[in-house]
């Protein structure tokens, strides 16, 4: 694994692998179990490298939209052979297909409404590896490029199908330029909030979607369908996304501080509690009405640009609610305000 600035962040948390693991059904075992390897080692990188302070931006040669698709031949070894540039016509390969397509609405998503030349606001060229390791059930950013399992096939698909998870993988990069939210317990739990709430909005700027008519769900493409599971996540309704689910067991995202985790596991509840702030967004978006980029997307992309690594839900709060009143009123900035509390986190007026 190569050093970055960024730890790595997987789509798929290890709490969900190690219950695949548990699986009564004898293939997921195989699988969820050669999968844990891999991952717990990726883990233990990205936890190692989280405070260094160096990052490889592979630079566009035009200075704007560049993507690189890669082949990985279901092998470990990253990026693999270089199957589709920027500009090239379209692939054989679905896959190759899903992840030149997605990454470039991510990258329009970001220019289109903030302004914001890639992940790193200079342009920097996005690449992605498709079929990367064998029936590996994540997509993960490693601080430099994309990657894509192929999932196994009995819980999960390809992992190129969801452009939330694409977006959310790829604002994992946009928040190490910006806040750079330290990767464990509240910081770590904003950073994948802030993904999961950039990847459902690229998904509904793509398909012209009003908050009241959107689908919250994150990553509901990638699971092969079952009447116990429906995504990875639900912004809409926090710890519904599976449950009592053969292979996956619970969804254990809160909606609320009374219920916040505040264990060891999944690096202190990062993709746990970031059910919290997932729902206080939901809450803002569906209240303020219309598309939830314009507004309150919009209010959550400049409050990050405020934020710090070591910042608290407390101070996320209280950004978004500051930034809603002085860049639009003191309206928005109440429905901000409340929508936090009803989740339990109080900003004073």
């Amino acid at each position: 694994m190569n050093n970055c600035r960024n730890p790595l962040h997987c789509i798929v948390p290890g709490f969900i692998l190690k219950r695949m693991a548990d699986s009564p059904n004898k293939a997921v075992r195989r699988f969820a179990i050669e999968n844990i390897g891999p991952s717990a080692a990726m883990r233990a990188v990205r936890k190692k490298v989280s405070s260094m302070q160096f990052f490889a931006a592979i630079p566009s040669p035009a200075g704007k939209k560049y993507r690189l698709i890669y082949n990985g031949g279901h092998l470990p070894d990253l990026p693999g052979n270089l199957v589709r540039s920027e500009g090239d016509p379209r692939h054989k390969d679905v896959s190759v297909n899903e992840a030149y397509d997605f990454s470039g609405y991510t990258y329009d998503f970001y220019k289109k409404l903030f302004d914001r030349n890639s992940l790193d606001n200079n342009g920097m060229s996005l690449l992605s590896t498709v079929h990367t390791r064998s029936h590996f059930n994540n997509a993960f950013w490693n601080g430099e490029q994309m990657a894509y399992g192929d999932g196994d096939g009995i819980v999960f698909g390809r992992f190129t199908r969801s452009v939330d998870v694409v977006g959310h993988e790829l604002t994992h990069g946009v928040v190490t330029f910006t806040a750079n939210l330290e990767y464990e317990n509240q910081p770590g739990a904003l950073n994948e909030h802030f993904a999961d709430v950039m990847g459902t909005l690229v998904r509904q700027w793509r398909k012209k979607e009003s908050a009241a008519k959107a689908s919250w769900l994150i990553g509901a493409e990638l699971l092969k369908p079952a009447p116990t599971r429906r995504a990875l996540r639900d912004m809409a309704a926090p710890g519904t996304a599976f449950v009592d689910d053969p292979d996956l067991g619970t969804d254990p995202q809160p909606n609320h501080m009374d219920d916040f985790y505040d264990g060891p596991d999944d690096y202190g509840g990062v993709h746990i509690n970031s059910g919290i702030p997932n729902h206080a967004f939901f809450k803002v978006a569906t209240a303020l009405g219309g598309k939830a980029w314009e507004k309150a997307g919009r209010i959550w992309y400049e409050a990050l640009l405020k934020l710090n690594a070591k910042s608290q839900f407390q101070e996320a709060a209280e950004t978004t609610v500051e930034v809603a009143g002085t860049s639009y009123n003191s309206a928005t900035a109440k429905v901000v305000r409340n929508a936090w509390a009803a989740v339990g986190i109080k900003v004073p007026t």
